[in-house]
């Protein structure tokens, strides 16, 4: 297992005051807990950190916390419990370290990665769709892979691989559904092509009704013109 040292400090005080002093001087505030006991409050810097969150996938990694003037000399065993964010400039602003017994079953979870090309895709013009991207595992400390590897050469049109399916180290139990699907290869998605007309034949444009506009000459007499010319007839009989 491959040993992740990071120093830290005890820190004295709390509150925003004290935090916000704190990350200027480019230290981070952090919590130490184990086990129910008092948690301890340590400040570790920025960088260091930073460093580490861009090599290592620290949810599932064990940290030697090594703490200036701390009883245990050869440090804490943690994992990282949580990272907090600001949630405008989205820096580091605070973390959280589960300090663990390396004899002592845990759970955490495990990314999980496709190794090969499945024939379904390559042959068969198939897309594979990756469902679970994580699964989570009970196991010692000392034996928490680093991922899970999964090849995915033989799948066809229509496979999918379940946790099941998927080889473990051996002292790594699965905890998720062992019918839940991880991967499978699926028929890609047809696109709906418009229906044409036969051949040189354009879609007939729907006839549009004009309202008739009236021409003065053929407007329809009023009423009262109406009754003068029937008078009119009369005198002339």
């Amino acid at each position: 297992m491959e040993e992740i040292v990071l120093e830290a400090e005890l820190r004295e005080g709390k509150g925003r005051a004290k935090a916000k002093d704190l990350r200027e001087s480019g230290y981070l505030p952090a919590v130490v807990y184990f086990h129910g006991k008092d948690a301890l409050s340590v400040k570790i810097s920025r960088g260091s950190l930073l460093k580490l969150v861009h090599q290592h996938r620290l949810e599932s990694v064990i940290i030697n916390l090594k703490i200036k003037d701390d009883k245990k000399a050869k440090g804490r065993p943690c994992l990282v419990k949580e990272i907090q964010y600001d949630p405008v400039r989205e820096d580091i602003i605070h973390v959280d370290f589960n300090e663990i017994s390396l004899t002592e079953a845990i759970k955490v979870n495990v990314s999980v990665v496709t190794k090969g090309e499945a024939i379904g895709v390559k042959q068969e013009g198939g897309s594979l769709e990756h469902l679970l991207w994580e699964v989570e595992v009970e196991c010692l400390p000392t034996n928490i892979p680093k991922e899970i590897q999964v090849d995915i050469t033989a799948l066809k049109m229509g496979d999918a691989i379940h946790v099941k399916d998927v080889v473990f180290p051996e002292g790594v139990k699965p905890l998720n559904d062992p019918t839940a699907v991880v991967l499978h290869v699926v028929a890609p998605m047809k696109e709906e092509v418009p229906v044409e007309g036969a051949e040189g034949e354009t879609a007939a444009e729907p006839e549009v009704i004009k309202e008739k506009k009236e021409v003065p000459g053929d407007a329809a007499p009023a009423e009262g013109a109406k009754d003068k010319d029937k008078d009119k007839d009369k005198d002339k009989k």
